[in-house]
C-alpha cells in the first residue's frame, strides 16, 4: 500500500530510476517465498525501464505483485494443497472434504481477483495519471481486497451454517 503513496510523493524529487531500482528491491525481499518469480519480475520491469521509459518500469510494480500471487495461487490448485487450504488447515487441521473443496473454489475466487486486479493496475499503468494510478493501487485495490476479504468470510459463514 505504501509503495503507490510513495512514488506518488516522491517521484518528482528522485525520479523513476532511483524508485524503480528501490522497487525492485523491495519486491525481491517482500516476497522470500517466491524469490524465483520476484527475480524474474524485477528482471522485467528493469528491463521495462531501459527499453520503454523507467517511469512505466516503476509504475508495473503492482502488476508484477498480482502476477506473482496469481502464479503462487495457481500453482497451489495444481500441487497438493490449495493456498486457502493451508491457510484453513492453521485454524483447522483436520478440514474435513467439504471444506477442502471449498477452500480449492476460493483460491480460484482469488487467482480471479489476481487477474482482474493486475489486468487494472496494468491499464493504470499504462494510460492514467500517476495521481489516477496511485489512486487505485494505493487505495482502490485495497478496498476491493478487502471486499473480497469480507465476502468470503460471509460466504464461509453461510456455508458453515448451511453444513453444521
Amino acid at each position: 500500500m505504501a509503495w503507490p503513496l510513495a512514488i506518488f510523493l516522491l517521484h518528482d524529487l528522485t525520479g523513476s530510476w532511483l524508485l524503480l531500482l528501490l522497487g525492485c528491491l523491495l519486491l525481491v525481499w517482500r516476497m522470500p517465498d517466491a524469490r524465483v518469480l520476484a527475480l524474474i519480475a524485477a528482471a522485467v520491469l528493469v528491463a521495462l525501464g531501459l527499453f520503454s521509459q523507467a517511469e512505466l518500469g516503476m509504475r508495473a510494480y503492482p502488476v508484477a505483485v498480482n502476477i506473482i500471487m496469481f502464479c503462487l495461487f495457481a500453482s497451489s490448485l495444481i500441487k497438493g494443497q490449495s493456498m486457502i487450504e493451508r491457510f484453513a488447515r492453521l485454524q483447522e487441521p483436520d478440514l474435513p472434504p467439504e471444506g477442502v473443496r471449498y477452500t480449492r473454489q476460493v483460491t480460484w475466487a482469488w487467482c480471479g481477483f489476481f487477474v482482474i486486479n493486475g489486468s487494472i493496475s496494468a491499464w493504470t499503468a499504462l494510460y492514467a495519471e500517476l495521481a489516477t494510478w496511485a489512486l487505485y493501487n494505493c487505495l482502490i485495490s485495497y478496498l476491493l481486497m478487502g471486499l473480497m476479504f469480507a465476502g468470503e468470510w460471509l460466504i464461509r459463514r453461510r456455508v458453515r451454517r448451511v453444513n453444521a
